[in-house]
């Protein structure tokens, strides 16, 4: 379903076409009040309008979940990410999920033209997610990338996998491990939902991607 004729709508009204036109100028902020059931038909106008990348911060996660859910469905699945905030926080001794990890990473990439998929119009992030600290130049790291018809030295990918803050283990049950037995590897990337697999002998390999950290 095509949502256009809503945008056009909201593109018309006075404050919307101020602020508009304010982006396209240049400008760096400017204030817009609205209720909050507009609020994503607003952001998605703005980000159709402006052409310019738009960072949504919300106070809480699940708001932030929320509303990228809604901008999904008024936009592209490909426009629209949602930026996750670390589990932790800095005083805890304890690690983030490294699915979070992963899925910041790819953000981060995807925004500085680095990954396949194209740079999104719309961030949103829950405001812990701004105030954690982020090491500089997160975005140029190189994956690990493992392509169909490409053959690859196992002590190699070893050794990248483990550079890549992944663990090795015996049998793969959680996100960031993976498994070698003979000419077999099992590898569970932290975005994904199910674990791959590569047989050598095998004529497909899947892709997998994660990232050093």
């Amino acid at each position: 379903m095509s949502f256009s004729g809503l945008f056009e709508a909201l593109a018309v009204d006075r404050g919307v076409a101020e602020v508009i036109a304010e982006a396209k100028a240049g400008l760096a902020a400017s204030d817009l009040t609205c209720a909050p059931a507009s609020r994503p038909g607003l952001i998605a106008t703005l980000a159709t309008r402006t052409e310019r990348p738009l960072l949504v911060v919300t106070s809480t996660f699940r708001e932030a979940e929320q509303l990228a859910a809604t901008l999904v469905s008024l936009l592209d699945d490909d426009q629209v990410v949602y930026y996750p905030a670390w589990e932790t926080l800095p005083h805890e001794r304890l690690s983030p999920r490294s699915d979070t990890v992963g899925r910041r990473l790819k953000v981060l990439r995807r925004i500085a033209g680095r990954d396949e998929a194209p740079a999104p119009r719309i961030v949103v992030a829950p405001v812990r997610s701004m105030l954690q600290p982020q090491v500089a130049g997160l975005a140029e790291l190189r994956p690990v990338r493992l392509r169909a018809g490409t053959e690859y030295e196992m002590g190699q990918l070893a050794a990248d996998l483990v550079a890549a803050a992944y663990q090795r283990v015996d049998l793969v049950e959680r996100r960031g491990e993976f498994a070698m037995r003979g000419g077999i590897v099992d590898i569970f990337p932290p975005t994904e939902d199910l674990f791959f697999f590569n047989d050598s002998s095998a004529t497909e390999i899947y892709t997998i991607t994660y990232f050093q950290v």
